[in-house]
């Protein structure tokens, strides 16, 4: 097990981050990532040789993002395949590094079934990796394509409630590129906005405590030279007070059956302050986001991240003299309470659009009817 970092130059690097790739130096196989832990202060890639250092890539959150996190499990599993190691021992680990983002163990159990299924053929070992390297790669170009597709729908969905454009859209976390094989999910929905003219302004939550809106968001909203403005997550009650805010547009890590919606710590006090002020609260997510088996929001398993990112700040190029890495900012030895993710229930989104179309009323009915579309667009 090993890994290592390259730094790479800012000029090499286009605007449409390769977050994640395969590569094949004579060594072995790789996957290299964009280790989003040391963004937005420098752009540096962490190469994986095996499963165990791309379980911890995921944990640290060096790759993260739903969507993203399933292509990086995938690719996962067609890399232990072709160096050698135990495919289901290496699946297993990666389905279980992150247990809220049903991405991941949508992304591992494809490359995983590809690989049985070339087994089973009469394939030998470095047929059945050669499967999985290629389900990886489906998956990878099947997100880019989903991408694009959901910006669409978003963006006519947007128009339809707010005709006029002038967008002054909220966003929490990190949905762009960053999380994705194309341009992400929610932000990818503001930059078609922006592209189009339609986006006035670009609300940028902090999204405390790791901070993915401030590093990540707003380093992605300034490469593509959108009109964006950073605020404190707890800043936003201010801002719908006082009619500046649009629409609300995020991401998911998991859509239960009934419509319940699990993203980012923040986003349910978001979908409260959306309804008392009559503003649309908009989820944007790939069909594959949707999980039939979690029947509501209360069966969601909601991720319990260290206190210590709750009771330290980190930095990259920071000294550091915490127990996490990070600089102190409570007393010693102060509990915290750090979920990664909450749940908003379903009669508190807008709508719910997906590479497949807009679901709105969000109901377990319209949910299901539309995941069933998909899948016999996916047969045929």
């Amino acid at each position: 097990m090993a890994d290592q970092h390259a730094q790479s130059g800012e000029d090499k690097r286009p605007t449409g981050i390769p977050v994640l790739r395969w590569e094949e130096p004579p060594e072995g196989p790789v996957l290299v990532l964009l280790d989003q832990t040391r963004l937005p202060a420098e752009e540096v890639e962490l190469v994986c040789t095996d499963a165990p250092v791309l379980v911890e890539a995921i944990r640290s959150l060096a790759v993260r993002g739903a969507p993203v996190l399933g292509i990086a499990g995938a690719y996962g599993v067609a890399l232990a395949a072709a160096r050698g190691f135990d495919v289901d021992d290496a699946a297993t680990a990666l389905a279980g590094a992150r247990p809220t983002a049903v991405n991941l163990s949508v992304g591992v159990r494809r490359a995983q079934a590809a690989y049985h299924t070339a087994l089973a053929a009469g394939g030998g070992a470095e047929e059945a990796a050669g499967a999985a390297l290629a389900a990886a790669r489906q998956l990878h170009r099947e997100d880019a394509e989903a991408s694009a597709r959901m910006a669409g729908h978003g963006l006519a969905l947007l128009d339809e409630l707010l005709p006029g454009g002038g967008h002054r859209v909220l966003t929490h976390c990190n949905t762009g590129a960053l999380v994705s094989g194309g341009e992400g999910t929610a932000f990818a929905v503001a930059l078609a906005a922006h592209r189009q003219g339609r986006l006035r302004r670009l609300w940028v939550d902090e999204t405390r405590p790791l901070l993915q809106g401030a590093r990540l968001t707003a380093y992605e909203a300034a490469r593509n030279d959108m009109a964006y403005t950073l605020l404190t997550d707890n800043a936003a009650g201010s801002l719908f007070a006082a009619g500046e805010v649009d629409a609300v547009l995020i991401g998911a890590d998991r859509i239960a059956a009934d419509g319940s919606v699990a993203n980012k710590v923040g986003s349910y006090p978001l979908a409260v302050l959306a309804r008392y002020h009559h503003v649309p609260f908009i989820v944007v997510a790939p069909v594959t986001t949707v999980d039939a088996d979690t029947p509501d929001g209360a069966a969601i398993e909601v991720e319990q991240r260290p206190g210590f990112e709750v009771t330290e700040v980190t930095a990259p190029q920071v000294p550091v003299a915490g127990a996490g890495g990070g600089i102190p900012v409570a007393p010693l030895g102060t509990q915290a309470y750090n979920p990664a993710f909450d749940v908003t229930p379903p009669e508190l989104v807008t709508a719910i659009v997906t590479e497949e179309g807009v679901v709105s009323p969000v109901t377990g009915e319209a949910l299901a009817e539309l995941c069933a579309r998909s899948r016999q667009v996916t047969i045929s």
